[in-house]
């Protein structure tokens, strides 16, 4: 079933953007996660919502600077992943590297935080919240001082005398679904948030580039299904000529025959057959 913007709640990745792109939110958002003041923040519009090659297709998270020009990068997560961890260090990476490719020199490099925000416990821990620095196993009394942070928020947790009410509250609204999510969560920033994604789904613009969104999605699952098909195609292909070559070299033209079929079918009767047979002219003669 399409979906459409008037069924989404602030977990979906694209109302997540559209909401965040508004400062006062972000801001909001900022501080209620790391449980600091924070004066202004400016988000990267043209990092939100939008195609970006480099990022390795359709990319929905936010990123933003504050005052201290410290970064952040922040992505809502639906689904349980398994590589959340590479991931982040993927981020903490790419906002290096556009420092570092601006000019900026090593000792230059801020503060940066990568903020998960998830549907789910990333760690089973019952946690609200997850905090990673880099430490020393041999002793306490080393600091790498490298500035990183990599925070996973989860709306799964148990622990709520832990963490701030607020926190709670937001990631009470995170979990929500489309009816419960115009609950009164008793918070100024959760109403403030409710109005937003009301006036989002009333947006002509952001209905179009909603739209937009889900059609570059679309395209981009349809291209990695056919690279997949291509990979397996030539996987199986390799094997064939691998299984073929026990009894000899195989003729370049089998081998380009083999190579040039599309028919994934036909290249899995081909595999067993490779498998059964007890020369290459026996293959030969049977698959012509």
């Amino acid at each position: 079933m399409k979906k459409q913007l008037k069924n989404l709640t602030i977990k979906d990745n694209f109302m997540f953007a559209a909401v965040m792109l508004d400062e006062e939110n972000c801001k909001g958002f900022l501080e209620r996660a790391l449980q600091m003041k924070i004066d202004r923040v400016e988000v990267s519009a043209e990092k939100n919502i939008v195609y970006h090659p480099e990022y390795k297709g359709v990319r929905l998270d936010v990123y933003a600077k504050d005052e201290n020009n410290t970064r952040y990068n922040v992505e809502m997560q639906v689904s349980t992943q398994s590589s959340l961890g590479l991931r982040s260090r993927y981020y903490q990476s790419q906002m290096d590297m556009e420092m570092l490719l601006s000019g900026s020199e090593y000792e230059e490099l801020p503060k940066s935080y990568v903020i998960f925000i998830c549907d789910f416990d990333p760690f089973g821990e019952r946690k609200y919240k997850y905090t990673f620095e880099m430490e020393c196993k041999e002793t306490a009394n080393a600091k790498l001082q490298d500035k990183r942070k990599i925070v996973f928020l989860s709306t799964k947790g148990k622990n709520a005398e832990e963490v701030p009410e607020e926190l709670v509250r937001f990631l009470e609204f995170v979990k929500a679904d489309i009816k419960e999510s115009q609950n009164d969560f008793q918070d100024e920033y959760v109403k403030q948030l409710q109005k937003f994604v009301e006036h989002i789904k009333k947006d002509r613009e952001m209905e179009e580039r909603f739209m937009l969104f889900e059609e570059l999605l679309k395209e981009e699952r349809k291209s990695g299904r056919e690279e997949g098909r291509q990979e397996g195609r030539e996987g199986m292909a390799e094997a064939i000529i691998v299984f073929l070559s026990k009894y000899g070299e195989v003729p370049d033209t089998l081998s380009e025959k083999i190579n040039e079929e599309k028919d994934m079918e036909v290249l899995k009767q081909w595999i067993k057959l490779s498998v059964e047979v007890e020369s290459i002219e026996e293959f030969i003669s049977k698959i012509s």
